[in-house]
């Protein structure tokens, strides 16, 4: 783990690949934003499938993990600023880009604002439109609960929804990390994700090679958002995983791999890169 101090935070992040040749182009690069309430650990099982061919960052959102916390309130474009700012202090121009839930939103915010830096999408167990009326309340009055009781009577109720109870391990997992979650940053989160634009009309307009990934018993972004996605994203293929809920990339890792594996061989076909073998 390594930390770096920029937009006014410090950022934790796993960087870890193949070292280039003197001289040649380094690896292509693989950024995987966590969702909400978890951290950079999320991503470990794709970590370790793609180290070997990509260079791959797994920042900590601020908020969580090792990162700064930071009360009040954390509009999705802030989290996508930061994430700027490390691959710009990491020396990373261009990058294939990937996100679950929350991190989903984080990306598709990442591609509207720097568009021209992003080669690829991975779009996992998300949704593009705004939030409701009623969904705004429910976050915030989430966000005072958080702040108010802390992280384990929410980290116990929806537990069964985030990873399915037929997968105990990663079950464990995300449990872990929802009690590991600072309230006031997961508290600031909600609330900036209650006022997040509608990306549905950006999907239209995205150029490069996506994937919408979606697990069969996710019950907060069912089958049918993922299916809208796909069928709205110009360039996109689409996986259900079957036997996961809403952390497919925990609860099936080889499934989850086996499709992300087939979109960054599409983001090498569209680029003219290639891992490294």
């Amino acid at each position: 783990m390594a930390t770096a101090h920029v937009n006014g935070v410090t950022i934790g992040y796993d960087d870890e690949g193949p070292a280039g040749a003197p001289g040649a182009p380094g690896p292509p690069v693989l950024v995987l934003v966590h969702g909400h309430p978890f951290d950079r650990s999320m991503w470990t099982p794709q970590r370790r499938a793609f180290a070997a061919t990509h260079r791959v960052i797994t920042p900590d959102l601020r908020g969580y993990g090792e990162s700064t916390v930071a009360p009040g309130t954390t509009p999705l474009g802030t989290f996508a600023e930061d994430i700027a700012a490390l691959l710009d202090h990491l020396g990373v121009g261009e990058f294939a880009l990937g996100g679950l839930s929350m991190g989903g939103q984080i990306v598709m915010e990442c591609y509207r604002r720097f568009s021209g830096r992003v080669t690829g999408l991975l779009l996992a167990d998300t949704f593009p439109a705004a939030e409701t009326p009623e969904g705004k309340a429910h976050r915030n009055a989430m966000a005072d609960r958080l702040l108010a009781e802390g992280m384990r009577g929410y980290a116990d109720e929806v537990l069964d929804k985030m990873a399915a109870p037929y997968n105990p391990v990663a079950a464990a997992h995300v449990h872990r990390m929802m009690l590991a979650a600072p309230p006031e940053g997961a508290a600031a989160a909600l609330r900036g994700r209650a006022e997040r634009p509608d990306y549905r009309d950006l999907l239209t307009r995205v150029t490069v090679p996506s994937l919408v990934v979606v697990g069969r018993d996710d019950t907060y972004t069912p089958v049918a958002d993922a299916e809208a996605m796909h069928a709205a994203l110009p360039d996109s293929a689409l996986r259900v995983v079957e036997s996961a809920a809403h952390l497919p990339n925990l609860e099936r890792p080889a499934e989850f791999d086996a499709a992300v594996g087939a979109w960054l061989d599409r983001v090498a076909s569209s680029t003219g890169t290639a891992g490294l073998s």
